[in-house]
C-alpha cells in the first residue's frame, strides 16, 4: 500500500490561490483530493486516473481548482485558485483506487494525514 504525505496547506484571503502537494512512496492507479469539515462527511472534489489522465471535479470546484502531477517524482498536486470561504476544510489525499466511484471515500484505500486550508479576510 502506497504511504501519501500532503503538504503546502495554510491562510489565505478569498479569491487567492494555494497549491497542496501529495507524495506517494511508490506508484497508484489513481489519486483523488477529499476535503471534510469537523462533523462532515469527506467530499471528493478531484480525481484523476494515472492510466488515462482523466480528470473528474465535483462541481463546486470546477473551473477553479486544478488536480496534476509530476510523474518523474510520484508527487501529486491540487492547485487551487479563486478560493472562497467555504473552501475552508482539511484537504486530504488518496490512492489506491479499489472501486468504480472515483470520487468516494471508500474507494480508496491509502490516505495521507491532511493538511489545512483556511480561507478567511
Amino acid at each position: 500500500q502506497v504511504q501519501l504525505t500532503e503538504s503546502g496547506g495554510g491562510s489565505v484571503q478569498p479569491g487567492g490561490s494555494l497549491r497542496l502537494s501529495c507524495s506517494a512512496s511508490g506508484s497508484t492507479n489513481a489519486v483523488a483530493w477529499f476535503r471534510q469539515a469537523p462533523g462532515d462527511r469527506r467530499e471528493g472534489i478531484a480525481a484523476i486516473r494515472t492510466a488515462s489522465d482523466s480528470p473528474y471535479y465535483r462541481d463546486s470546484v470546477k473551473g477553479r481548482f486544478t488536480i496534476a502531477r509530476d510523474n518523474a517524482k510520484n508527487v501529486w498536486f491540487l492547485h487551487m485558485n479563486s478560493l472562497k470561504s467555504e473552501d475552508t476544510d482539511m484537504y486530504y489525499c488518496a490512492a489506491d483506487l479499489v472501486a468504480d466511484d472515483i470520487l468516494a471515500p471508500t474507494s480508496y484505500r491509502a490516505w495521507g494525514q491532511g493538511t489545512q486550508v483556511t480561507v478567511s479576510s
